[in-house]
């Protein structure tokens, strides 16, 4: 097992000595996220960029087709893009690679001694590999040392599907407060996780996509993975039956989510609210630079929360949820939200990768 280190209480203050990190990916949407919020790291510097062949050469700032509301940042811009499978000097790699190449190319990486902290779906239910969300399943990094036994000192972790990390982290409170036996999901997902290009304006505008590829059975299997434990051998999985319907909505961030849920055991509604106001985790504990200070914020208007008024809590790293009430047919019954390109995506893979330098494994 590894062992939680205390960190001071400026954990969040910038070091001297920062770690280098390689973007593999970095043109894509998740790629110029990890970018962005990498300009003004504390513990990481953006210090290698690596995309497909035909932005190979270039210098980023002519590679990317900046689509962020922020501006390049400088040193960025000045970067060289590396084609894929290039040598790198970084170890810490972040991955925003589309699913297409991910899965060899990641693999390669952790080969060579690399870290491979992923956003990319390849990985997340290999049987070494942790579906890691920190302030639920940070044991099961217990995993990592089967890895670096088969692959001589590299290894991969992955964040999990963007609606499925909202969903995991709102339902965790009452998972571990009541136990969770059915759970029903409908989620409406904003059209920046199918990337700049992925939904045509014609489709999208005044219309509701209710099919996304593979996402419904993501978002019904992650979840297992993620609340489920490590027992020292494999990854044994929550006992919840989820069934999910996923649609795509004309909003541009935020993944807003309905759900029914069962319980195992009686709770009443207060008791719910107050486990999910109270939930912490180890990020907060350690204060990692990217950890929201309440990871679920519950908000009691009845018509909230909503992608525009409520996606940016904490820098987007927050899950928010509202209108828990008795369901008809199950026990209850609720909505939560997702930022899906920062908690969702990016910010996830960040604040995995300052939970393995807060425990010492970089």
């Amino acid at each position: 097992m590894t062992e939680t280190l205390t960190l001071p209480a400026d954990a969040r203050a910038a070091r001297a000595d920062r770690i280098p990190v390689a973007v593999l990916g970095a043109t894509g949407s998740v790629g110029q996220r990890f970018v962005q919020l990498l300009e003004h790291h504390p513990w990481f510097r953006l210090h290698e960029v690596i995309a497909s062949e035909r932005s190979a050469g270039k210098s980023y700032g002519d590679a990317a087709d900046w689509r962020l509301d922020t501006l390049l940042p400088r040193a960025a811009a000045a970067l060289g893009v590396k084609p894929l499978g290039s040598a790198l000097e970084s170890r810490l790699l972040f991955s925003g690679l589309d699913s297409s190449v991910a899965g060899e190319a990641e693999e390669q990486y952790a080969d060579r001694g690399c870290v491979v902290v992923s956003n990319s779906k390849n990985h997340r239910m290999d049987s070494d590999v942790p579906l890691l969300l920190p302030e639920i399943n940070s044991d099961h990094l217990a995993a990592i040392e089967h890895q670096r036994k088969r692959r001589g000192g590299g290894y991969i972790v992955t964040n999990s599907n963007c609606s499925t990390m909202g969903l995991a982290l709102a339902i965790a409170p009452i998972e571990r407060l009541a136990g969770i036996e059915q759970l029903f999901v409908t989620t409406m997902q904003a059209i920046s996780g199918a990337g700049y290009n992925g939904v045509a304006s014609y489709a999208i505008l005044d219309n509701v996509i209710p099919y996304i590829s593979g996402e419904e059975e993501k978002v019904e299997s992650e979840p297992q993975k993620i609340l489920g434990r490590w027992d020292g051998q494999r990854f044994v999985p929550a006992p919840i039956r989820i069934s999910a319907q996923t649609n795509r909505v004309p909003t541009i961030d935020g993944h807003l989510m309905t759900m029914s849920m069962k319980l195992r055991q009686a709770a009443s509604s207060s008791q719910l609210i107050d486990a999910m106001r109270e939930f912490r985790g180890e990020p907060q504990e350690l204060r990692l630079p990217s950890a929201p200070a309440h990871p679920i914020h519950y908000i009691d208007a009845p018509d909230r929360p909503q992608p525009r008024l409520d996606r940016d809590r904490e820098r987007g790293m927050s899950v928010s949820v509202g209108r828990l009430r008795p369901d008809p047919i199950l026990d209850y019954r609720m909505v939560a939200l997702v930022h899906n390109t920062i908690r969702g995506a990016a910010g996830a893979a960040l604040l995995n990768a300052e939970l393995l330098e807060a425990k010492g494994m970089l």
